[in-house]
């Protein structure tokens, strides 16, 4: 009779409900058993519960929609996974989102932790990795951590091109060019307008390591980051681009972010960026632009990797479930 009893409540409340909305149905003495029931009769009629708070199911008329419809597949949160492999580099540009800098501590994520990362990241879902810094070229062990992930998935490393010579230059002619394509940073086909952000000297070195690292085999991408004032530039820019043989698939041109060293740009939070799950020495963070900043901290635990990157999809989902406009996509890669 309790069933009975439960079973019309329910089909009264949900029938009454509007399509994708969700009701809470009471239950009775024995919650787990009810919860059960609830349950199979949403089985059966194409309903969804949504959770069981105590002695109340929350129950939704119809099932929800796919909170990754309309992405593309390399969008879908935990498809590409980030790794800040240190926070210290070589430059100092006045825009940088992690506030990196010669000054900066290194805060490396290192080998150990690198490697379980890359064992971790094909169960857990994973078809793509992503090393970035700081400079990740400044760490002695750098061709050991890609090593590690190339050996698991493709993989690309971030840097600004300019430390390719002497051991270094070494490290790179260890790695696997055929799992690893390199990510350069280059904001102007100016060298002064890209100097003026990155330091004197730094349009040249980077156009040099390009060439080099194109010389040496790797797949090269270029990434750069455009002041509002660039909006004009980018198709001389991709031009000259062409010119260095980057293909138009591997130019990322982004607009500047404002996080970090940055006070002005694009507003980036966790209600507005598709997640990229992202992974320094402190925790999993929503997005690579967050990855130095407390609001985009999603947990300390980095490991089990799958479970880190569950809570950030399922956060992502309860969030665009309740949003009144598509989350923004802003590629770091």
């Amino acid at each position: 009779m309790v069933v009975n009893s439960l079973v019309l409540d329910l089909v009264q409340r949900v029938s009454a409900a509007a399509s994708g909305s969700t009701v809470e149905i009471p239950l009775g003495g024995h919650p787990p058993d009810e919860a059960d029931t609830v349950r199979a009769w949403c089985a059966r009629t194409g309903n969804e519960l949504v959770a069981v708070r105590g002695d109340v199911a929350v129950v939704r008329r119809g099932r929800a929609p796919d909170p990754f419809a309309g992405l593309a597949p390399e969008q879908v949160p935990g498809t590409r996974l980030w790794m800040y492999t240190n926070f210290d580099c070589n430059l100092a540009c006045d825009y940088c989102c992690a506030r990196s800098s010669p000054r900066t501590p290194r805060r490396a994520l290192g080998l150990d932790r690198v490697r379980r990362l890359a064992d971790e990241a094909v169960p857990a879902g994973v078809t793509e990795l992503l090393l970035t810094g700081g400079e990740p070229m400044l760490l002695p062990d750098i061709d050991e951590l890609v090593a590690a992930c190339t050996a698991a998935l493709p993989t690309t490393l971030l840097t600004n091109g300019m430390l390719f010579r002497g051991k270094r230059l070494d490290a790179l002619r260890r790695m696997d060019q055929d799992r690893l394509a390199l990510q350069i940073s280059l904001d102007s086909a100016d060298p002064e307008r890209h100097d003026a952000h990155r330091g004197r000297g730094s349009w040249e070195r980077a156009v040099a390591g390009i060439r080099l690292a194109r010389a040496e085999g790797f797949r090269v991408r270029v990434a750069a980051t455009l002041q509002p004032e660039q909006a004009h530039e980018e198709e001389s820019f991709r031009g000259f681009l062409d010119s260095l043989g980057i293909a138009r698939d591997d130019q990322v041109l982004r607009q500047v972010a404002r996080r970090g060293l940055a006070d002005t740009g694009v507003e980036l939070t966790v209600d507005s960026l598709v997640p990229e799950v992202t992974v320094t020495n402190d925790g999993v963070y929503w997005h690579p632009v967050g990855a130095d900043h407390a609001d985009q901290l999603v947990t300390r635990d980095l490991f089990p990797l799958a479970t880190a990157i569950a809570a950030v999809r399922t956060r992502f989902a309860e969030d665009r479930a309740r949003a009144t406009a598509a989350a923004q996509w802003f590629p770091c890669a």
